[in-house]
């Protein structure tokens, strides 16, 4: 019996944009869509998983996966599960992370560093999803765990989770910017971030 093609890449590079509740434009990704299948009484019964990652290149970025009869209900469900679990990532000077950060779910282990102007989006199609949903342009990212698309994505947002930016650190910790970055970086570091944070 010849063995149905997996429908694991159709529609990888898929992109939409539409209006968030705040105004703000959103960008909705196709991760992956996989068909899976059911045993019955019957036969076999097809549906389709989709995971979709949706940001606004802002800074806000959230991941959904859905599950569906047919293709276009899946991926609806996962766009919506995806705006309704959206987070907020501090980003220095807008492009790029404050510092280096690990991430890990279940077998997933992936690795995030920030980078120099100019450095573009270095990582895997599941990463480099999310990046580009957030808005990120400067990142080198890398996944040493799992190639499963679930876990990168979720081990990601981990890893996103866990960034903070040095307003808030200082905050944490009731100190200023400046004590934290040091005296020589410390003047243009702050102006930076009161920038970004303005």
């Amino acid at each position: 019996m010849a063995r149905e093609p997996r429908e694991g890449g159709r529609g990888r590079d898929r992109d939409r944009s539409e209006r968030g509740e705040g105004g703000d434009e959103l960008i909705d990704k196709l991760v992956t869509i996989n068909r899976v299948a059911k045993v019955v009484k019957g036969g076999r019964r097809f549906a389709f998983a989709a995971l979709v990652v949706v940001g606004d290149q802002k800074g806000r970025v959230g991941y959904g996966a859905g599950k569906a009869r047919e293709v276009p209900e899946a991926i609806r469900k996962a766009t919506d599960r995806a705006k309704r679990g959206m987070i907020r990532v501090p980003m220095k000077e807008g492009r790029t992370l404050h510092h280096d950060v690990v991430g890990n779910y279940g077998a997933g282990h992936v690795v995030l560093r920030s980078a120099a102007a100019g450095t573009g989006i270095i990582a895997g199609g599941p990463m480099r999803a999310v990046f580009e949903t957030l808005g990120i342009g400067d990142v080198v990212a890398k996944s040493l765990g799992s190639r499963n698309p679930h876990n990168m994505v979720k081990a990601t947002f981990d890893a996103l989770t866990r960034v903070a930016s040095p307003r808030s650190v200082a905050s944490r910790r009731g100190k200023k910017v400046s004590d934290l970055l040091g005296k020589r970086e410390a003047a243009p570091a702050a102006a930076a971030v009161e920038a970004t944070d303005a």
